[in-house]
């Protein structure tokens, strides 16, 4: 068993942290505002209010916070007190060009670094079914994979630095699509009196069922705009993939559908409601 700090307890670090402890491994956990560790620590896991406490301790160190600049900042207080030789998983969704340049700087400090952004949503988190996108070196990868399985069915090394962040954009892209299909169908559906629950139902069963249909189809039919994962968020992991996207000479149209349409709703004060709270948007829209 390793042992294994955590950073960054929210929707989705708490409850992996707590699958690691529940694992057995020994788990120290920190998050930047207080509250947030109740759940790592009834699994078995041990809090501490200091970085340095936790990195001096830990072989492994997991990171999931929010933008790149998160991670840097966090990072930086972790390695001064880190043991040569710590590798450092990085969770958050961040920039992939930012990825690979915080993976020469600790290479270079004798540190080891991977990318490892997750997708799953908040039930996979739950239930430790996520799927693990990893950008770094094999040996690495090989390190990380005494710890992975506590909460994630699927676990892949997809490149060298900077490539698990590529995937989790083109995830992203996926994913912003699926979810605009899902709107418009059941807004359409709303417009024409259908019955939205039997809709729902009906599309999940054959070529239209997606994964937005099983986890957001339900929100939608009750009205429930608590996240999950936030518009905030969602625009943020955007903004990623525009860079990448950039990089590479993509073209995103459909993305940028939904980005604008998401954006409505943030500039409404809504930027913490699920993304599936674009269904309102197109509900409310009128023929034109």
């Amino acid at each position: 068993m390793a042992r294994v700090g955590f950073v960054g307890l929210g929707v989705m670090g708490s409850p992996m942290a707590g699958h690691l402890a529940k694992a057995g491994h020994s788990v120290t956990v920190w998050n930047r505002s207080t509250g947030k560790s109740a759940h790592a620590v009834e699994c078995g896991a041990s809090e501490v209010r200091d970085l340095a406490e936790l990195a001096a301790g830990c072989e492994v160190v997991c990171t999931c916070v929010g933008r790149t600049e998160d991670v840097r900042q966090v990072l930086a207080m972790l390695m001064p007190a880190a043991k040569p030789g710590t590798l450092f998983i990085d969770h958050s969704t961040i920039s992939s060009t930012g990825a690979a340049q915080i993976h020469s700087e600790l290479a270079a400090e004798g540190f080891s670094f991977l990318d490892a952004p997750i997708t799953g949503g908040s039930m996979g988190a739950q239930k430790g079914q996520l799927t693990v996108f990893v950008g770094g070196t094999a040996d690495d990868f090989e390190r990380a994979k005494a710890i992975l399985p506590a909460y994630s069915k699927r676990y892949e090394l997809v490149g060298g630095p900077g490539a698990g962040q590529l995937m989790k954009a083109a995830n992203q892209i996926a994913v912003g699509g699926a979810l605009l299909a899902l709107c418009e169908s059941l807004a359409f559906a709303h417009k024409s009196g259908l019955d939205l629950a039997q809709t729902r139902d009906l599309l999940s069963t054959g070529a239209a069922g997606s994964w937005a249909f099983e986890n957001y189809g339900p929100k939608i039919l009750a009205q429930d705009w608590s996240p999950g994962f936030s518009i905030d968020n969602q625009l943020k992991d955007f903004g990623y993939c525009h860079e990448s996207a950039e990089v590479v000479g993509a073209w995103l149209p459909g993305m940028t559908v939904v980005e604008e349409l998401l954006q409505r709703l943030q500039s409404q004060g809504r930027g913490g409601d699920t993304t599936a709270a674009l269904y309102e948007v197109l509900a409310q829209a009128g023929a034109d």
